[in-house]
């Protein structure tokens, strides 16, 4: 190899790494869940749940539920990110649980914090089960600030 295709190659080879994506740490990967394949949605709204009581709980499904009423299924990405004592509604034994999943099924999903339930199993010495529909992400207030850094509305019901 000469001298100018040994430079070429380098030069090739910086030009390479120079466009590549800045590498993520495995928390930073494990946190960023991808946005929803909504393609022809108008609105996006995230509903924050943070709060174990009910009627909060039961308000923030009914929120999804007016929206989906409202607009179109196909016009509007829903998110519902729970934490701390909001994670209740999305644990096995929820009574609410066929609530969520009729929501899932018509598109809105549900992010559940594993910072939360990571919390829960120290402190109690057992891991919580959450509903198979529920999404897990490791930070929930981090996946609401992803999710308004691209285009969602946060609604705190």
């Amino acid at each position: 190899m000469t001298r100018a295709q040994t430079f070429g190659a380098m030069l090739l080879a910086l030009l390479v790494w120079t466009a590549m994506p800045p590498v993520l740490s495995e928390k930073a990967l494990a946190q960023q869940v991808p946005l929803q394949d909504k393609p022809f949605a108008e609105h996006k709204i995230v509903l924050q749940l943070s709060d174990g009581d009910a009627r909060k709980q039961a308000l923030v499904l009914s929120v999804a539920n007016n929206l989906l009423k409202f607009y179109d299924p196909d016009k509007v990405a829903i998110e519902v990110v729970a934490f701390g004592p909001g994670i209740d509604l999305l644990l096995a034994g929820s009574e609410r649980r066929k609530q969520v999943e009729s929501l899932v099924a018509q598109g809105v999903r549900f992010d559940i914090c594993l910072n939360t339930v990571d919390t829960i199993e120290r402190e109690t010495g057992k891991r919580p089960d959450f509903i198979p529909s529920a999404t897990p992400v490791q930070v929930g207030v981090g996946q609401i600030l992803f999710l308004a850094e691209n285009g969602y509305t946060l609604v705190r019901p």
